[in-house]
């Protein structure tokens, strides 16, 4: 049945394969995720390390003179980091970012393999940490944020679907949420970088928190040239049914696969009776105009919760508000180790209450947080003058109310949701797509966000908060549950919804409903 988009799909639906959690499949996703973790590093450290004096001073010395001006020259309180250089300096990743996803990572990705492309994304990301760390002007910053942006185009593309096809159908949400929580560790070692790198009186402490970014880098890459391949992929390569059996029986820990095993074959098997790619299926077949808009959307509207413009900015916007560096910075940390904490959480309550039930309440918790600190800025904080010291800790409340609602909501679950929901066909074009949408909308939020933030000042606050009423009520209207369903048969769903349904067709609703 359907009430509102929610759809149950049998209650055994996601147990009637073999199996469950093993070591083997565990330290395989453990070393994957670290795919976020190099996300997370990045977005931790371009925020604090755009916040600090040394690095102002010798890159963007306009921003650093009005940091420092006083009197009638002193900027506003909303626009005295307001360059679009410095925020080139934080989109060139994610341009980068983009244009490897559309243009390789898909490709190598579904031809080549996940363990691959992670090979690729972690050695890019080296090179990245490498010329940043050794960052002599504006240009080789901008470059080694290029190079760091190739390896998050491979990472992001392959890491997502690498957790949700090997973990166990019933505790999916739980590994797949693995990725979201090893970003936030990645966040939290750069906000501990940062506050100790702007200790150092000698002004090279910038170049500590760029060049550490190697750490995750190394780790994923090293571990990835390690990992198995995942059956899902090695059969969509041709691999030999035996040797994909065994590698199953070995990751659930059961030799009673043959379900599951059967049912990435049939999966498999549509794609070569199809005789198109991947990414071409997706965009003309009706069967697949539900997961399309998920693809599409889910992504932007995460960028729309305002979630990166307070991770890349967070020390920013606190200085803003008169915070000192060193404090910002503290406080900065402060924030993502309660974001940390909701992800952990939201391991475990994605498979135990569901997506859609965490996506609705987290987004009614970041309205409500974002309305607020609206309110706040706009009552308290003008062109001028810092907040005193009540409403500070008032305003870092909130946010923390806000990065907690974000932590067990739609942080995780943007990743897991588009990564477990395409049929294997279409699965890494699917990806692909999830990531570019993602990518563009991260790109225009890291390069115009102090530009709106000067402009429209506490009512860009309001700005975001409207957009998490419109994709709340997405959520409510049209995303069905996944909780507990084997991933290759997802598609099931869609063709039971009250909305998809008319969407996708009487006949392809019956051939989704057959496999």
């Amino acid at each position: 049945m359907a009430v509102g988009g929610f759809v149950v799909v049998g209650a055994d639906a996601g147990r009637r394969y073999g199996g469950g959690v093993t070591a083997f499949a565990a330290l395989s996703c453990v070393t994957a995720a670290m795919g976020g973790a190099i996300f997370g590093y990045d977005i931790g450290t371009a925020g604090g390390v755009s916040s600090m004096d040394p690095f102002l001073r010798d890159f963007f010395p306009d921003v650093y003179r009005r940091m420092k001006e006083g009197g009638a020259a002193r900027a506003s309180n909303y626009c005295r980091f307001d360059s679009q250089l410095l925020t080139l300096f934080t989109s060139s990743l994610y341009i980068a970012g983009l244009l490897t996803a559309v243009l390789l990572a898909s490709s190598v990705t579904a031809r080549r393999g996940r363990r691959p492309s992670m090979v690729l994304g972690g050695a890019a990301y080296l090179a990245g940490a490498a010329v940043s760390g050794g960052a002599v002007n504006v240009s080789m910053a901008i470059l080694g944020r290029a190079l760091l942006g190739v390896g998050l185009g491979f990472a992001n593309q392959a890491v997502p679907l690498y957790l949700s096809e090997m973990a166990p159908a019933r505790y999916r949400g739980m590994f797949s949420n693995g990725f979201q929580f090893s970003l936030c560790l990645g966040a939290l070692l750069a906000t501990v970088v940062n506050y100790g790198a702007a200790k150092i009186t000698a002004g090279w402490g910038w170049r500590l928190s760029l060049g550490l970014a190697a750490v995750p880098a190394a780790l994923l890459t090293v571990g990835a040239v390690f990992l198995p391949e995942t059956p899902n992929s090695l059969v969509q390569q041709g691999k030999d049914r035996g040797e994909v059996r065994a590698l199953l029986q070995k990751i659930r820990g059961t030799d009673a696969v043959d379900a599951e095993l059967d049912d990435i074959v049939a999966a498999s098997a549509a794609t070569r009776q199809g005789g198109a790619s991947g990414l071409r299926l997706l965009l003309t077949r009706r069967r697949y105009r539900p997961q399309l808009a998920m693809a599409v959307l889910i992504p932007p509207f995460t960028q729309l919760t305002g979630i990166n413009a307070i991770g890349f900015y967070a020390p920013v916007l606190l200085r803003s508000i008169g915070m000192g560096e060193s404090a910002s910075l503290l406080s900065t940390i402060v924030l993502v180790v309660i974001s940390s904490a909701a992800t952990l959480a939201s391991m475990f309550a994605a498979d135990c209450f569901g997506r859609r039930t965490l996506l609705l309440a987290g987004g009614a918790q970041m309205l409500a947080a974002e309305v607020l600190i609206g309110a706040l800025m706009a009552a308290k904080l003008g062109d001028e003058g810092g907040l005193g010291r009540a409403y500070a800790l008032a305003l870092l409340l909130l946010i923390g109310v806000y990065s907690t609602g974000f932590g067990w909501s739609w942080g995780p679950l943007s990743w897991l949701v588009p990564s477990e929901i395409f049929p294997l066909e279409v699965r890494s074009a699917g990806q692909s797509v999830t990531v570019a949408s993602g990518f563009v909308f991260t790109i225009l939020v890291a390069q115009y966000f102090l530009a709106m933030l000067c402009r429209m000042k506490a009512w860009l606050f309001f700005f975001f908060a409207g957009w998490i009423a419109v994709m709340t009520a997405f959520v409510y209207l049209l995303l069905p549950e996944t909780k507990g369903l084997p991933i290759e048969q997802i598609d099931k769903v869609w063709a039971e919804h009250w909305f998809w349904k008319r969407v996708i067709g009487a006949d392809e609703a019956q051939a989704s409903e057959k496999l």
